[in-house]
């Protein structure tokens, strides 16, 4: 009897323990149940992949251009909306809710206007911190890489720090961009000032501006010798600057007084002692009887041939001024002197002699010429 009920109590024990196991399992399968019917709730989220925001300038209060990208695993349909949310927690862009249509480059779906044909179009709208594309009825955008670009209309923070541009709406996936506002860098730096101003003679037998030397010229003098009549004598000499001045130079040059002799008598400036200031083709000295101005004169030309428009070489050059009574620009540049470069750095000048029979004899004709460059920084 004892045995009998020993073993009815284990039996007994048995079913509660299987009956204990059987809702253990049951209440294990009700949570895993769960656990997949939350986990199935929530596999239609997704987050954007390859998300940034690039910006064209990262100082604080500043308008720059933010070039957005991500990629969307899940298309985006029919009224769902892909919204650029900037900071959304404080707000700190300014002029969010001014971005318009032409501000918006939209590559990954067709942004328009309004709603017309197409498969893939979007429309904009915009808050006081939001950019939203609302997907036209009927469209459905594709998964895959966004890209958006907002030229020149939001500013940036005024505060330097790390800004959140939230990347969601009633689309599918979501994400974050970051961008750090950061304070610009000054960077200064200094150059000194440069130039360099030469004066060389030029050979017998050189061209300047088609007229050819019929002499040696030397770096401080132009010594033309004995002068005949009818006969003209040229000489030049190279000019050359080298300097760092941002908006260029200019070489003038002045005489100290017609060429006199100690008994006052003179030779004029081309042509005729009327100091031309338009340059002109060459004249020979008209020779008129009492009136001195026109026994012999003197001129100058240059080979620079952008100097006003190519006042010296135009049309085939061989021109003459006299004005140099006053300064007479007659080299010049608008930018740096490199030495070397014809116009730019270097240039070569004359000057022509010619006097008829009735020049007044004398052996001991002179003047100074006074040449300045003057840089521009």
């Amino acid at each position: 009897m004892r045995d009998h009920l020993a073993n009815k109590m284990t039996s007994m024990r048995r079913i509660d323990l299987a009956a204990s196991a059987a809702s253990g399992l049951l209440i294990c399968l009700l949570v895993w149940f769960g656990g997949v019917g939350a986990w199935l709730t929530n596999a239609h989220a997704a987050a954007l992949v390859n998300v940034s925001d690039v910006l064209s300038n990262s100082a604080p209060s500043t308008v720059a251009t933010h070039a957005i990208s991500f990629t969307t695993v899940s298309p985006v349909t029919s009224a769902q909306t892909i919204e650029l949310t900037f900071d959304p927690t404080g707000s700190a862009f300014g002029n969010v809710g001014g971005v318009v249509f032409g501000d918006i480059i939209f590559s990954g779906a067709t942004l328009v206007a309004a709603c017309g044909a197409g498969s893939d179009e979007v429309t904009l709208s915009t808050s006081s911190n939001k950019v939203i594309f609302t997907v036209c009825s009927g469209d459905t955008v594709a998964s895959g890489t966004k890209s958006i670009t907002i030229s020149n209309r939001i500013t940036n923070p005024s505060s330097t720090g790390s800004y959140v541009i939230g990347i969601g709406g009633t689309m599918t996936d979501s994400g974050n961009a970051m961008v750090a506002i950061v304070d610009a860098v000054t960077v200064t730096a200094a150059v000194d000032t440069s130039l360099q101003f030469t004066i060389s003679p030029l050979a017998t037998g050189t061209v300047v501006n088609t007229a050819t030397t019929t002499g040696q010229s030397a770096t401080t003098s132009m010594a033309f010798g004995l002068l005949t009549p009818n006969n003209p004598k040229i000489l030049g000499q190279q000019l050359r600057v080298v300097t760092n001045a941002k908006n260029g130079f200019a070489v003038t040059l002045q005489q100290s007084s017609n060429m006199l002799s100690a008994s006052g008598a003179d030779i004029n400036t081309f042509a005729n002692g009327n100091n031309t200031s338009t340059p002109s083709p060459w004249v020979s000295p008209a020779a008129t009887i009492d009136a001195t101005t026109t026994y012999g004169h003197y001129g100058v030309t240059s080979d620079d041939s952008d100097l006003n428009a190519g006042e010296f070489t135009s049309g085939g050059g061989n021109k003459w001024v006299g004005n140099i009574v006053t300064p007479r620009t007659i080299f010049s540049n608008s930018g740096a002197g490199d030495g070397i470069t014809q116009d730019k750095g270097t240039a070569k000048v004359a000057l022509k002699i010619e006097i008829s029979g009735l020049q007044e004899a004398a052996t001991d004709y002179q003047n100074s010429l006074i040449y300045v460059c003057t840089p521009t920084f």
